[in-house]
């Protein structure tokens, strides 16, 4: 049977209402989302800024503590003796002119040198290594040269390997923790005048440790950076040091 053409009409308008109906609500629904989507870019512009800002102090902390870390590392040293730092001794003391050499143990020193990847200097040991005793005084050098037309002053830290080493390391003269300004083209030998108390020998954590490392590594620093009051003597300072001619054999 066909259908009337009024029964068609009739559902031909209920489904023009339906749809009219579901596209109002539609339409009544879309600018609401824009609340939500504008909010949602607030935080994240928000979090965005946190972000940078974490990153920011980042940054400026790092920075600082590259500044700071030669003399936080000396003051580390020096409370903790790592490294020898707290080993320093000068001529004339006691214990220096008291020493006894204990003959029946040498030991190897092995010196190496590095320089922070901004340091443009040509810094090496001159002697690979020596052999000494316990007791006995020895004395090294080091040679760095500036092959810039700029002067600079570079500052070094060492370590001493084995680390159960490094009480007995000390040295009576030594280029550390002090300013060392190279003018362009300039090379100078640096001396490092040491002795291994005798003490070392009964040490039972170092029974087998007959090879010493002592490393030194430079960093550039700024003029006029200071770790000791001015006037203030060091065995460290690099003033008229002893020259490799005097301690050569004839």
């Amino acid at each position: 049977m066909g259908r009337s053409p009024a029964c068609s009409l009739l559902q031909r308008s209920l489904a023009l209402g339906i749809y009219t109906q579901i596209g109002s609500i539609r339409f009544i629904g879309n600018p609401g989302r824009s609340g939500p989507r504008n909010h949602l870019t607030e935080r994240q512009q928000f979090a965005s800024r946190t972000t940078l800002n974490y990153v920011c102090a980042v940054i400026i902390t790092v920075l600082g503590l590259s500044y700071a870390a030669v003399p936080m590392y000396r003051m580390f040293c020096q409370v903790t003796g790592i490294g020898g730092a707290s080993n320093l001794a000068q001529h004339g003391d006691e214990k220096v002119e008291a020493l006894q050499k204990v003959t029946d143990r040498a030991l190897k020193i092995v010196f190496t040198a590095d320089t922070a990847s901004h340091l443009q200097w040509n810094f090496k040991p001159v002697q690979r290594e020596v052999t000494v005793f316990p007791g006995e005084t020895a004395l090294a050098f080091y040679t760095a040269e500036n092959p810039t037309d700029r002067h600079i002053v570079g500052i070094s830290t060492y370590t001493v390997l084995p680390f159960e080493a490094a009480k007995y390391l000390n040295k009576i003269q030594c280029f550390c923790f002090e300013e060392q300004r190279l003018n362009p083209h300039e090379k100078v030998d640096m001396p490092v005048f040491f002795y291994i108390d005798p003490e070392y020998v009964n040490d039972p954590w170092l029974i087998k440790a007959d090879t010493i490392t002592l490393a030194y590594t430079f960093f550039e620093a700024k003029d006029g950076m200071k770790f000791l009051p001015q006037g203030t003597p060091s065995p460290h300072n690099r003033v008229t040091p002893p020259t490799r001619a005097a301690v050569e054999p004839a």
